[in-house]
């Protein structure tokens, strides 16, 4: 005899009474945690509550009726909870404009879930640590590069732990990280600092640790972009890029990390827009100019069915990135690239439909009436749509998304609130990403012990950086070193690139100062060489980020100023100041900006060169020479010991 104990609106959810011992109430069932039946679930679920399981949309911004433009949605309102009703959503992802403090994000997902009668939604964001994180009140963490540079397990798990535990404080229950890309492209205009390294066993423990310090906390980890994006030179949230490697160069380096948090027990991949011609090389006419373009990795039955599940046996939860990146929008159109991504093998089509307000639910209605034609006409088999919908709920069943019992396991949302203000960004986070980013400095050049800078009382130091807020970050964390009494007070003096060139003000600025701290920010190196040799001569206006620093460190340099440069993004910018006496690698680019440094990295650095801190950081990449590019100017586990001048040994 069956008997109907506990089921989500709308489906029926039936367990036998003998399984559960003479349970009777929800209560007690909740209680004695007894697991969901899934595929009784799935057997009762309608094909629209299954296609809406499928689909993850996002509200970075929204429209309400009678407002003149769309605003950063962070109030639930009756009007996003009609559209996840209506089209039974399985998820939504979330971005910094829905995140701007502690409280509201509590408020936001506590009405999101309660938005959702069926079944609860994976609230999913993207909070990598380093250069990519959503929550502007949380621990943000030196990024995976600079881990890359410490070489430490334990510091890995604890970004996972620290990032899982402020997530889940917050009702977000899905992080889109780890990347565990393989960064060996200098010239990789998106990945870069996210990348644990360029070598693909680094990137592999690292990786792994990551993951395990995120499902401590219950967080659903995502490992990201299958089948690799690391050795790119074109970013998908632009165009499309393609990795020509053959197979066995691309099992011996990208599809490592991947393989390895499979065998580890990775929740989630998410696809790379990427075209991968040695697994699938099927050609489709672009909507975009009507040339022949060859199928990325997301719409490829051959790399998500045949490679990612039959070869490398991944079980788990496959979720595109976003459909709306222009790789894919440009190229296949809204409808098509959905239906193409699901026939695909994938799990969740992500950000299938911009959706910002009640006159735009028309794209969502569009997709999920495609994804339901095809589906009832068999071109998405519904044995597969069924096997998607199971795989989704018993994740949301293992991470204690989905259970029994809702009433027994609700929390009152001011308890929800005072726990995760206790949660995030809580002084023990603070302490821990200080240290991991002071340990992962890499000091590459120290010639005449330039480093560590000793100014004596009313010295000057003028800081240059591309950015105002990078600036502030420099400037700040200097004056913090005076006022706590680690340096005799100095004069501070900061400038950005803003004009881009450099002026005979620039020059004034160097004159007046006693020692010059610059940040470089180079996302991809094009400096002009000829014959071997940057020239310097040619100014560019394109060329300003390289331009600026190189001319600063050389008037600097001419006039016996004590000159250190700060590498703040890719490391690999180093190779366009040859000539500098000191510089260091930090591995992070946000400064100081709404009270707060977004990022450690760079207080880090400024730590070090005043001696408050000694580098540790080894580099986790090649760093290739800008004027002879087949040569390594810095190789891969270099790093200098500032004390002794000696090669760091790890």
């Amino acid at each position: 005899m069956n008997k109907k104990i506990w089921a989500p609106a709308g489906i029926a959810f039936s367990l036998a009474l003998s399984t559960l011992g003479g349970v009777t109430s929800a209560r007690e069932f909740a209680e004695k945690k007894t697991v969901p039946d899934v595929q009784t679930i799935v057997e009762n679920m309608s094909i629209e509550e299954k296609v809406g399981q499928m689909l993850m949309p996002d509200f970075r911004n929204w429209q309400e009726q009678g407002e003149s433009k769309a605003t950063g949605f962070i109030d639930m309102n009756s009007e996003v909870a009609s559209i996840i009703e209506k089209y039974h959503l399985g998820g939504v992802i979330l971005f910094a404009e829905n995140v701007v403090d502690t409280e509201q994000t509590v408020r936001l997902t506590d009405g999101l879930q309660n938005a959702s009668k069926d079944l609860p939604l994976f609230i999913t964001i993207d909070q990598e640590g380093g250069i990519v994180t959503r929550l502007q009140t949380g621990t943000n963490l030196p990024g995976n590069m600079a881990l890359g540079a410490t070489r430490n397990k334990n510091y890995a798990y604890q970004s996972g732990e620290i990032i899982g535990k402020e997530l889940s404080s917050l009702g977000i229950n899905v992080n889109f990280g780890p990347a565990v890309d393989v960064n060996n492209n200098p010239g990789n205009p998106v990945i870069g600092v996210r990348s644990f390294s360029s070598d693909p066993d680094l990137v592999s423990k690292l990786g792994i640790e990551t993951i395990k310090g995120l499902q401590s906390q219950n967080m659903i980890a995502t490992t990201k972009h299958f089948p690799g994006h690391g050795d790119t030179a074109v970013d998908s949230h632009y165009g499309l890029p393609l990795v020509s490697h053959n197979k066995e160069r691309l099992r011996s380096i990208e599809l490592v990390p991947f393989q390895k948090a499979i065998d580890a027990g990775v929740d989630m991949m998410m696809t790379a827009h990427v075209q991968f011609p040695a697994f699938d090389d099927t050609t489709y006419i672009s909507k975009k100019d009507g040339q022949e373009i060859m199928v990325p990795a997301t719409l490829s039955q051959k790399v998500i069915t045949g490679l990612l599940r039959e070869e490398m046996g991944f079980e788990g939860v496959v979720v595109t990135d976003a459909l709306n990146m222009k790789a894919i929008a440009d190229n296949f159109g809204q409808e098509d690239a959905v239906v193409l991504a699901l026939k695909s093998g994938v799990d969740i089509a992500l950000m299938p439909a911009q959706v910002n307000s009640l006159q735009m639910e028309k794209n969502i209605t569009s997709v999920f009436d495609a994804v339901k034609e095809a589906v009832e006409s068999g071109e998405i088999p519904l044995d597969q749509v069924n096997r998607s919908v199971t795989r989704i709920l018993e994740l949301k069943v293992k991470r204690e998304i989905l259970k029994p019992g809702k009433v027994a396991a609700d929390t009152p949302i001011d308890k929800k609130i005072l726990r995760a203000l206790q949660v995030v960004g809580n002084k023990n986070h603070l302490k821990k990403e200080r240290k991991i980013a002071e340990d992962a400095i890499t000091l590459l050049k120290n010639e005449d012990k330039t480093l560590p800078f000793k100014p004596k009382k009313n010295e000057n130091i003028l800081v240059l950086a591309p950015f105002a807020d990078q600036v502030e970050s420099m400037s700040r964390s200097i004056n913090e070193l005076v006022d706590q009494n680690r340096i005799k007070k100095v004069q501070v003096t900061g400038m950005s690139f803003s004009e881009k060139s450099f002026t005979s003000e620039v020059a004034r600025l160097i004159d007046e100062a006693d020692y010059v701290i610059t940040g470089s920010y180079i996302v991809k190196n094009d400096p002009a060489v000829n014959d071997g040799v940057i020239d310097d001569s040619i100014q560019d206006s394109s060329k300003w980020a390289t331009a600026f620093p190189r001319a600063a460190m050389k008037y600097a340099q001419k006039k016996d100023k004590r000159f250190v440069l700060m590498s703040v993004r890719n490391p690999y910018d180093v190779a366009n100041f040859e000539e500098a006496k000191a510089v260091m690698a930090v591995y992070g680019f946000k400064g100081y900006s709404n009270g707060r440094y977004r990022q450690p990295n760079i207080p880090a650095g400024i730590a070090t060169i005043f001696g408050e801190s000694k580098p540790r950081g080894t580099l986790p990449v090649d760093i290739p020479s800008v004027t002879k590019p087949s040569e390594s100017l810095y190789k891969f586990g270099y790093g200098l010991d500032i004390k002794s001048g000696k090669p760091i040994k790890k």
